[in-house]
C-alpha cells in the first residue's frame, strides 16, 4: 500500500469514527443517519456540479453507481435491524469482521488481486483485534454458546451486513475507475438518502424527523460532512491501491473510536481495548508494508 493511500485510509478512518460517535449520541439513530445523508446531499451539491463539469462521467460508471446505491440502502436497513434484535457488542464485530475476510477472498477471485503473506497476516491481526475489543472477557461464553448465537436474529443481520459491506466495497472499487471518487460518493449518498426516504417516513414519520433535527441540527450537518469525507477518501484510496488492503486498513476507525470514547464519552480503556487496538495497529502496519 502506498504512503498516500495509507494516509487517506487513516484520515478516512478518523472521520468515520467521528460520525459514528455523533450517531451514538443521537436520540433516534435511524432518523439521524437518514438526516445526515440528506444534509450531505444538499451541502455538497455545488461541489458535485463542479466535479461533474470538470470530470465527465464515463458511461460504464453508471453501471456501478446503481448497484452501490441499492447496497448502501440495504446496509443501513440491515445494520439497524441487527442492532434492534441483537447487542451492539455482538452485531458490530460480526458485521465489521466479516467484511474484510470476504473482500480479500473476492478481490482475489473476481478482481485478480494478489495478496502477500505479510498482508494476510495483517488482515488476520485486524480481524482478531476487532473481536478482542468487542468480546474481551466473554470469549468463553461466545464459544460455549456459539451454535445458539449463530441462530440469533441479530447475528444473522450482522452477517448479511458484512456481505453487503464487502459487496459495495468491490462494486465501488470498479466504479471509481470511471467516476471521480468524490463525485461517485455524492451519487451514492444522494441515492441512499432518496432510497431510504420511504423507509424512514413509514417507520418514523415527520414528527420524529422534526424532533431529531430540532435537537441535533449541528451534529447532523457535521456527521454529513464527515461521512462524505470519510468514504470519499476511502474511494480515492481504492483507486490508488488494492481493495483487499484498503478494506481491512479502514478498520483503524475502531481504534480511533476507542480513543474518542475514552476522551469524549469518558469510557474506560480496559485491557481488552488495549490488546485489541494493538492488534489492529499491528495488522495495518503489516498491510502497509506488504508489496
Amino acid at each position: 500500500m502506498t504512503g498516500l493511500s495509507l494516509g487517506l485510509v487513516l484520515l478516512s478512518a478518523f472521520a468515520h469514527a467521528s460520525w459514528n460517535l455523533l450517531l451514538k449520541r443521537s436520540d433516534d439513530k435511524e432518523v439521524f443517519a437518514w438526516l445526515f445523508l440528506v444534509s450531505a446531499s444538499v451541502s455538497f451539491l455545488p461541489l458535485a456540479v463542479w466535479l461533474a463539469w470538470t470530470f465527465p462521467v464515463h458511461q460504464p460508471g453508471w453501471f456501478f453507481v446503481g448497484p452501490s446505491i441499492v447496497l448502501q440502502v440495504l446496509y443501513f436497513i440491515l445494520l439497524s435491524r441487527g442492532y434492534t434484535q441483537g447487542d451492539f457488542s455482538l452485531v458490530y464485530p460480526v458485521a465489521r469482521g466479516t467484511a474484510p475476510i470476504l473482500v480479500a477472498i473476492l478481490a482475489v477471485l473476481l478482481l485478480g488481486e494478489s495478496i502477500g503473506i505479510l498482508a494476510i497476516a495483517g488482515i488476520v491481526a485486524v480481524i482478531a483485534g476487532i473481536y478482542t475489543i468487542s468480546w474481551w472477557g466473554s470469549f468463553r461464553r461466545i464459544l460455549r454458546e456459539s451454535v445458539r448465537l449463530l441462530g440469533h436474529g441479530g447475528v444473522g443481520y450482522a452477517l448479511l451486513t458484512g456481505v453487503v459491506i464487502a459487496s459495495y466495497t468491490l462494486v465501488d472499487k470498479r466504479g471509481v475507475a470511471y467516476i471521480q471518487p468524490f463525485l461517485y460518493m455524492y451519487f451514492t449518498v444522494l441515492g441512499a438518502a432518496l432510497g431510504l426516504a420511504p423507509y424512514i417516513l413509514a417507520r418514523r414519520g415527520w414528527t420524529a424527523i422534526k424532533a431529531e433535527w430540532s435537537r441535533h441540527a449541528v451534529p447532523i450537518w457535521t456527521a454529513g460532512v464527515l461521512t462524505f469525507a470519510a468514504y470519499g477518501m476511502a474511494l480515492t484510496a481504492f483507486s490508488l491501491s488494492k481493495v483487499s488492503y484498503v478494506a481491512p486498513a479502514r478498520e483503524a476507525g475502531i481504534v480511533f473510536g476507542v480513543i474518542l470514547g475514552v476522551l469524549v464519552l469518558d469510557e474506560s480503556f480496559g485491557r481488552g481495548r488495549l490488546v485489541g487496538s494493538g492488534l489492529i495497529v499491528l495488522g495495518i502496519a503489516m498491510i502497509s508494508i506488504s508489496p
